[in-house]
């Protein structure tokens, strides 16, 4: 009879096992515009998901790889990783039969003042009760049992109404979300070492412009002395020469100090000490950098390329998937136990067909009355889904933004970088003939000097807008998700 429950019981649970509660997921749809509002360079063929080598500086290639392979924030990020996939084991052992095994062995001494002497003896044969074992399987009073077992019990909730499949699709979609935030952590991770190493250098190159400067107005102030002491100038002209001097050597410990924050930044984010790259980057690069067209491509590639973006999409699958889990929980639960083993109060027949013993039992709870609990849930369960939707929504519109930027700023600052170069040319020509005149006496010192200022001016700024470039140029780069590729060790 119990076997034949069991069918049933199975049976049922065959006929309805294809049903699976809660709503199914499908990609969102989201339209974005066929092309940016911002006009692109030309076509270029640099990979981007090693990006930051077509700058072509070996110094930046080597920060970036070892960020990527020593940074805290990429080994949190490989933890996630993992700590999905170990989730995603356990949904998928929900609905499954779970099968144990026990041993066990136990002795019973009883006591000869029981009150039930008589009755022991008549059943034993009417022995005497000092025997010191027990005969014919019943112990005497005084004496002892011993038992001996050996079984196996399973259980199995039946995945009915698709609760168990539910909280699977939900863990494969929170670990394909984790791979893809491992995969955007990369991408941040290259382009803060690109951006602070960027900065380290434009400080660098400040510098040199300003010990150069320094060296150039030591000379003037001596030119000025030797003037002075002819009497071909006024002694205010020295003055104001080592004024200027003076100004020029107090902007050198600010540019110095920032160099150094620049240093540890770096430091940091390669996963080591503030100071462990103070020799590497003591100098400033002898390799003139790059400056290469990025690859904008169009908004659509948006949503393959960005691993943000990605994320988001599974983040949305797995609050889908959840909704589903809350649902089954509105439904009767039906259980399947059973146990076998082996009992015998001899180790000698525990083995044989007479000490089986078994036990198979079925259930089902209802819920019935629990004050709305149940649905509740169920819709909290679709409020995070409408958050997750809104939160990929958001993403995507802050990715069409974050390359329509760099866009907008690399276009304005090549026109500025051009004119630029033009002003330093005129202002290096004005000062070389400001000099020339100023030597033989035709022209007072503060001409000199306010070309001076001039020149000086237009190289600093120059060097910025150079660096401004690279910047934006990083910045684009990880707007389209650059720094990553397809068949990763972390591929879902």
């Amino acid at each position: 009879m119990i076997r034949k429950y069991t069918l049933v019981a199975l049976a049922a649970a065959a006929a309805v096992g294809g049903c699976t509660v809660g709503p199914n997921y499908k990609p969102p749809e989201m339209a974005v515009p066929p092309a940016f509002a911002e006009k692109q360079g030309p076509g270029s063929s640099v990979d981007p998901a090693h990006w930051w080598t077509a700058f072509g500086d070996p110094q930046l290639d080597a920060l970036v790889a070892r960020a990527l392979k020593d940074s805290p924030n990429m080994a949190i990020a490989a933890s996630r990783v993992k700590q999905a996939r170990l989730g995603e084991i356990q949904a998928r052992g929900v609905g499954l039969p779970t099968v144990g095994s026990s041993a066990n062995a136990s002795h019973i001494e009883l006591s000869k003042n029981a009150g039930l002497s008589q009755i022991a003896q008549l059943f034993s044969g009417g022995g005497s009760g000092s025997g010191s074992g027990s005969t014919g399987g019943i112990a005497l009073p005084g004496t002892g049992i011993t038992t001996y077992s050996v079984g196996f019990d399973a259980s199995w909730e039946i995945d009915l109404f698709g609760g168990g499949r539910r909280q699977v699709e939900g863990a494969v979609a929170r670990t394909d979300a984790a791979i893809w935030n491992q995969r955007d952590a990369g991408v941040t991770l290259a382009a803060e070492v690109a951006q602070a190493y960027f900065a380290l250098r434009l400080d660098q190159a400040q510098i040199a412009i300003v010990e150069d400067e320094i060296v150039h107005e030591k000379r003037t102030l001596a030119i000025a002395g030797h003037t002075a002491k002819a009497g071909l100038s006024p002694q205010i002209d020295v003055t104001r020469q080592r004024g200027t001097l003076t100004s020029l050597e107090a902007r050198l410990e600010p540019l110095r100090a920032d160099v150094r924050v620049r240093v540890h930044a770096l430091g940091v984010l390669v996963g080591d000490t503030p100071e462990a790259l103070d020799e590497e980057l003591a100098k400033s690069a002898a390799v003139p950098l790059g400056l290469p067209d990025v690859p904008a491509g169009l908004p659509s590639d948006l949503l393959r390329r960005r691993p943000d973006i990605r994320a988001a999409e599974r983040q949305l699958a797995a609050a889908t998937a959840d909704i589903g889990v809350a649902v089954s929980d509105l439904y009767p639960k039906f259980k399947l136990t059973g146990a076998a083993s082996l009992l015998s109060t001899s180790l000698s027949n525990l083995f044989s067909r007479d000490s089986v013993q078994g036990n198979v039992s079925g259930g089902a709870t209802f819920p019935i009355l629990d004050w709305g609990r149940r649905k509740a849930t169920v819709g909290l369960r679709k409020e995070d889904r409408e958050q997750a939707y809104a939160q990929y929504r958001a993403t995507v519109l802050g990715a069409l933004r974050d390359v329509e930027d760099p866009l907008a700023r690399l276009d304005a600052e090549r026109r500025r970088n051009a004119t630029l170069k033009r002003a330093l040319a005129d202002a290096q020509a004005t000062v070389h003939a400001v000099e020339a005149q100023y030597r033989t006496g035709f022209v007072a010192q503060n001409t000199l000097l306010d070309a001076q200022v001039q020149a000086l001016s237009a190289r600093e700024q120059l060097a910025a807008s150079d660096s401004q470039l690279r910047q934006d140029t990083a910045s684009l780069f990880k707007a389209i998700g650059g720094g990553w590729e397809e068949g990763s060790p972390a591929a879902p």
